[in-house]
């Protein structure tokens, strides 16, 4: 018999929040964003529930030619361009799409000579200061791009880097969505891609009339962007992915007993501990702390101790039904016997960890089997 851990990917619930993408942002077309092979998920498995995307973005061309091996046929995005000059003939092959955000990019494709006809997306620095030409020197860097005969169409392209709340008292995108009027103004410019899930789901409405595009990343995938300020519910989410396991052993301790490496749980009164199959090199966080919810039986609890490598220590107190082989939901969907379902958010996992749900579905391991249903 195989371990009991295994992921499932719930693809009619990925399919849901596409369409709350589409949604929120009436007019848009929608990139359904699947970088580090879909959140985790697995681009092979998602790829069912977002082929009524407008398109695909990411950011290796291994995923670019994974997808056009799937049959996708529309557009496919480079998030963060070409990393070298050969690259250029791969999009040309693979058709394509890439982002321009530096001047070597820029010479790159000055330096080409095709007759493909390059669709780019020429990314500006708002303010975020990570990838993009700073204000002043957009406008040349569109020009030079304008002059080339190979370039068929340019989309202006911005990251917010706080559309998930407020920043200095403010509306997180008002100071970038300024310095975006005062360069794309003077272009004739009226829309691109500046929108992620945060804006998508905080603003879209605001943003319509600017968004050519949308990239939707960890929506697609039951993560709330904004949380804890707002839970995936209040979104009308539903878990892209359950990682369940069971207990495989029970013990009964007392009050001063110790629980995992270092005797960082020391009991208090008392207590029935389970042992369950998962660990961090599942992908579950080791800095999980005592307290971390999880449940058992469909009843939510708690972590108790340090997360070793293939196991971690749950509480069991008020489940006095659990026993060996009960199941364990690390997150996602447990579904009961009576035929209730009962949730428990990634993000509510992730929340006590000091991460975010990115990160948790990113680092599912290997070894974990994945489903599909």
């Amino acid at each position: 018999m195989p371990r009991p851990i295994s992921a499932r990917i719930h693809l009619e619930a990925i399919s849901h929040n596409l369409s709350r993408a589409r949604a929120h942002s009436p007019g848009s077309k929608v990139w359904a964003v699947v970088k580090a092979n879909a959140y985790g998920h697995g681009i092979r498995h998602v790829y069912p529930a977002l082929d009524n995307a407008d398109g695909f973005a990411l950011l290796d061309l291994d995923e670019a030619a994974l997808l056009r091996e799937l049959g996708w046929k529309g557009p496919i995005l480079l998030l963060e361009g070409v990393f070298e000059p050969s690259d250029i003939a791969f999009c040309e092959a693979h058709d394509i799409w890439h982002t321009i955000h530096n001047e070597a990019q820029l010479r790159w494709m000055e330096s080409r000579h095709t007759s493909h006809l390059h669709k780019v997306f020429l990314k500006l620095n708002g303010g975020m200061n990570r990838l993009g030409f700073k204000p002043e020197l957009y406008a040349a860097a569109w020009e030079r791009l304008q002059a080339l005969p190979h370039v068929g169409g340019i989309t202006p392209m911005m990251h917010f880097s706080d559309a998930d709340g407020s920043r200095f008292g403010q509306s997180g995108i008002a100071y970038q969505m300024e310095v975006f009027a005062k360069v794309a103004g003077p272009l004739g410019v009226k829309a691109g891609t500046l929108s992620n899930s945060a804006a998508i789901l905080r603003h879209g409405a605001e943003l319509a009339p600017l968004s050519e595009w949308v990239r939707a990343g960890i929506m697609l995938y039951g993560g709330s962007p904004d949380y804890p300020e707002h839970a995936p519910e209040h979104w009308d989410l539903q878990p892209g992915m359950t990682l369940s396991s069971q207990l495989i052993a029970i013990q009964d301790i007392q009050t001063g007993d110790t629980v995992g490496y270092g005797s960082t749980f020391v009991a208090e009164r008392p207590m029935r501990i389970g042992v369950v199959a998962c660990g961090y090199a599942d992908g579950y966080p080791r800095h999980a702390p005592t307290g971390t919810p999880i449940l058992v039986d469909g009843v939510r609890t708690r972590t108790v101790g340090r997360v070793s490598m293939d196991m971690l220590t749950v509480d069991l107190s008020g489940i006095p039904q659990a026993m060996p082989g009960s199941t364990v939901t690390l997150w996602g969907d447990f579904h009961a016997p009576d035929g209730e379902v009962r949730r428990l958010p990634i993000d509510d996992v992730a929340l006590p960890c000091g991460t975010v749900s990115y990160e948790l579905m990113c680092a599912l391991a290997r070894r974990v089997p994945v489903s599909v249903d």
